[in-house]
């Protein structure tokens, strides 16, 4: 028998609603279901049983007065910021989306035939943004660092592989100092939220545990994959990860209405094949972040889930890897960076 692949989600999470011409919508997911019955693979898709976080599974990442101050702004649907509103059930969507993770974790360990290739969460609210303490662009709590942190707690050595288009500054800054949490993003540069340097590589202990790929306006899906050859993969293969998590945002869709990054579904697909190979079998965890073109995101998936599970990728016709756009040289900028730390 092959390999199936873990798939999360729970109607609580159409429940957050931001109101009415926000990006961050319901409508999302609806997008994301049609990718996954597009994508076909049948009984090679497996439902995960949801679950909530635990307070004490929050507070490793989210100290208990912001958790306080989370659950209070969501009960009375007020907002966080300009860009990040809550309503009164936000906050189930919130725990929902953590214990997505945490779920998917203890499935994975326990999976007694050893089949499950990995998980894909499809969540909402989005979490790379949010801080240790401050909810901020469309994210209140910290999905992929929740787990990260369990994982962790568990000794295992985490990387953490962020492709939205908007830098996770939340996730790399909660594991900065830490020597066995990875953190490596491609992003557009300039963009929201403004962090993501290159040369922010870490501090401490966590110096060369984070590795930040900004890239221009317009960067095709092959800039991307010389970034991944030079060095995003031989990193990966340097730290030699327990588990994968990859915080999936399909924003560098050429179609997405918020960026300016020119990738096809095709290019995810091909990143997504890259990626899992750098981890053990049964450890990569995909939590959906980004991704704003209804169309643009329903694509994105239908062409990630079958690589995902361990097979071919379907997909979407016009959606082939993309070539031509800037940014080679930062490649460039990034791999001279690294060079010796990679030697």
């Amino acid at each position: 028998m092959g390999a199936v692949l873990l798939m999360a989600t729970d109607p609580v999470f159409a429940e957050h609603d931001p109101g009415a011409g926000h990006p961050e919508r319901p409508q999302r997911l609806q997008a994301v279901a049609e990718g996954i019955t597009l994508a076909g693979l049948g009984s090679d898709l497996v439902e995960l049983a949801s679950r909530t976080a635990t307070r004490a599974e929050l507070a490793r990442v989210h100290p208990g007065t912001h958790l306080d101050h989370l659950e209070q702004v969501c009960a009375a649907g007020g907002r966080f910021d300009a860009d990040t509103p809550a309503s009164p059930r936000s906050w189930n969507a919130v725990l929902a989306a953590a214990g997505a993770g945490l779920a998917a974790v203890d499935a994975l360990i326990e999976d007694p035939a050893g089949r499950a290739a990995g998980a894909f969460l499809a969540v909402r609210p989005p979490g790379h943004h949010a801080r240790a303490t401050q909810a901020m662009g469309f994210c209140l709590v910290n999905n992929v660092a929740i787990v990260a942190a369990d994982l962790r707690a568990r000794g295992a050595r985490v990387a953490i592989v962020d492709f939205d288009a908007h830098h996770g500054n939340g996730t790399q800054e909660i594991f900065y100092a830490d020597p066995d949490v990875l953190y490596v993003s491609w992003h557009e540069w300039p963009l929201y939220p403004g962090t993501g340097r290159h040369d922010e590589i870490g501090v401490g202990p966590g110096t060369g545990a984070t590795c930040n790929v900004p890239l221009p306006a317009g960067a095709t899906g092959d800039v991307y994959l010389r970034a991944l050859d030079a060095v995003v993969e031989p990193l990966l293969h340097i730290f030699r990860p327990d588990w994968l998590l990859i915080s999936a945002g399909f924003d560098a869709h050429r179609a997405d209405p918020l960026t300016g990054l020119h990738l096809s579904a095709g290019d995810y697909a091909s990143l997504v094949r890259r990626l899992t190979g750098t981890a053990p079998f049964g450890r990569v965890i995909t939590f959906l972040e980004g991704g704003y073109s209804l169309s643009g995101l329903r694509d994105s998936v239908t062409a990630s889930l079958g690589v995902l599970a361990g097979g071919d990728s379907t997909t979407p016709e016009g959606e082939g890897p993309t070539s031509g756009g800037p940014g080679d040289h930062m490649v460039e900028v990034v791999t001279d960076l690294w060079r010796d730390r990679l030697a």
